[in-house]
């Protein structure tokens, strides 16, 4: 259906944009305008419908409903080249790079002439985008040699390639540390202020108020809110949510006990060969939270495979209550106190098809009191579902609905139930919040808190530093699978960033005091 739209002379204008999948409707009538030289964050939880909107504007989905115009004209993109050529630019969270190629290379992709392959003009475009905005990028770099962040550069650079006029920034934080993220929101600063219109999608309010200068909030695929840049993050939290959220998390200080989980000279290789778990030494205490910080894809989690049991490690020691269990199954791991959120919940937490009672016992349906010999106690694992689902606030209209049926954050609130109803030694949570809406959060958080105090020991590993500083008692840093510091959770975040690639403590230290306001030599 075409909808009247306001003729601008500049502007990007979306006006009634509705997708569908099947019977669900991903994005619902939604309009949104961003300015040239402006930055204007779309800010939602995950599947709010941020994203998807996003491709209906660079061509990837084809609206059900509504209409595009730029700078004036009405447009219809039916793939990502006709939205570039319109002028608009697009800086995906997962690179759309070609990591065997070089720089210039990739650059090129798209805008080949014939056979002929314009190599220098695509080195001195590099160079000369690289030098106007503050992203000097080797033109003959290979991509897979690069570090994230610089990728990241050269993401953006492709856009600015084709002269976006409108870029759009699809959760670009994600894999970044954070010197890299400050130097991303330095970049679009520059860009905002050279004319470009800037679309920002994210989750984090930290960022939000750091960069916007207006807000839209999305929430099940709807506008609910606008707000300016002077919005508290609490303000927006409740856009996000629908009510108001307590973003602080209250935890009285660490009381530590024996050590309960330790882990010695550990050395795992991934299923092609490489190391990436290399001499890695840590203990948890009980009623501590030990957090292990850094970006993703640095062995995190192999590492947490290893402890489970799911990985047989090529050297070192795991060791639960002083049991030797660097080789134990699973089963044999779980049955000896350690509970367990994985990382992929939806692989690797719960089963689809199975109902929420019956993901609430999947690891005791053979113990008492939910089996009877060789056969299952349904009123007790049905008791046992309705307790947990008042204690933990899970949201279903029935313990017998599917797994399937329920959100994430109520997918999550399963996972974290099953594992808290039963006396633990250690819980391994890694990033339990992701993907969870601000809501659960708060909830998760306060139960990791509460599991704490019990005298559990916790291991939590997470790339979001907000988390990490909320519940962390002890920050232990990785970096290429090595642990490049354990440090406290009050640690400046530009030295913790600094770790997160690879700077050893006592010089991040450094180099961060260098940077700080007064900072230099005081020899």
């Amino acid at each position: 259906m075409i909808r009247p739209v306001t003729q601008t002379s500049t502007g990007l204008e979306l006006a009634g944009i509705t997708k569908r999948f099947g019977s669900f409707t991903a994005v619902d009538a939604v309009d949104l305008d961003v300015h040239p030289g402006e930055i204007h964050c779309l800010l939602g939880e995950n599947g709010a419908g941020k994203s998807t909107l996003m491709n209906v504007l660079y061509g990837l989905l084809a609206p059900d409903e509504g209409n595009i115009v730029v700078d004036g004209v009405p447009q219809l993109f039916t793939n990502p080249r006709q939205a570039m050529r319109a002028g608009i630019g697009m800086v995906h969270q997962h690179f759309m790079l070609v990591d065997p190629f070089t720089v210039s290379e990739n650059l090129m992709l798209g805008r080949e002439g014939g056979f002929v392959l314009a190599r220098d003009t695509a080195r001195n475009r590099v160079r000369e985008l690289g030098e106007r905005y503050g992203m000097p990028v080797d033109p003959d770099a290979i991509i897979e040699d690069l570090p994230v962040g610089v990728q990241q550069r050269v993401e953006i650079l492709k856009a600015l390639a084709y002269d976006a006029k409108y870029l759009v920034f699809d959760e670009p934080t994600a894999v970044l540390t954070p010197q890299e993220i400050d130097e991303l929101m330095a970049v679009m600063g520059r860009l905002r202020d050279e004319g470009k219109g800037i679309v920002f999608i994210t989750h984090k309010l930290r960022e939000v108020r750091a960069v916007a200068d207006r807000i839209t909030v999305m929430r099940r695929g709807r506008i609910v809110g606008r707000a300016q840049a002077t919005a508290s993050e609490a303000e927006l939290a409740e856009l996000m949510v629908g009510r108001a959220i307590d973003l602080q998390v209250a935890k009285e200080a660490a009381q530590p006990g024996e050590a309960r989980l330790s882990v010695s000279g550990l050395k795992v290789a991934n299923a092609a060969g490489g190391i990436v778990v290399d001499g890695v030494d840590f203990e948890v205490r009980a009623g501590e939270t030990l957090c292990i910080a850094g970006v993703q894809g640095n062995g995190q989690s192999e590492l947490v495979d290893a402890l489970l049991g799911n990985i047989a490690p090529l050297a070192g020691t795991i060791t639960l209550d002083g049991v030797d269990i660097t080789r134990s199954t699973p089963r044999k791991t779980i049955d000896a106190g350690m509970g367990y959120v994985p990382e992929d919940r939806e692989h690797d937490g719960f089963v689809a098809p199975f109902t929420i009672a019956e993901n609430l016992v999947l690891n005791r349906s053979t113990q008492a009191p939910f089996a009877k010999g060789l056969a299952l106690d349904l009123d007790a694992i049905e008791a046992n579902a309705e307790q947990l689902r008042e204690e933990f606030d899970i949201r279903a209209q029935s313990v017998h609905d599917p797994m399937s049926a329920l959100s994430g954050g109520n997918k999550q609130k399963v996972v974290l139930a099953r594992e808290l109803s039963r006396p633990l030694s250690v819980l391994v949570a890694s990033q339990p919040t992701r993907g969870v809406d601000v809501g659960a959060i708060e909830f998760l958080h306060r139960r990791i808190v509460s599991e704490r105090d019990k005298g559990t020991a916790v291991l939590l590993v997470s790339t979001e530093l907000d988390e990490v500083e909320a519940l962390a008692d002890r920050v232990l840093v990785m970096y290429r699978g090595k642990v490049v510091g354990i440090v406290s959770p009050d640690t400046p975040r530009d030295v913790l960033g600094l770790m997160m690639a690879g700077v050893p403590l006592d010089e991040a230290v450094t180099a961060a005091q260098a940077k700080a306001p007064g900072g230099g030599n005081h020899g």
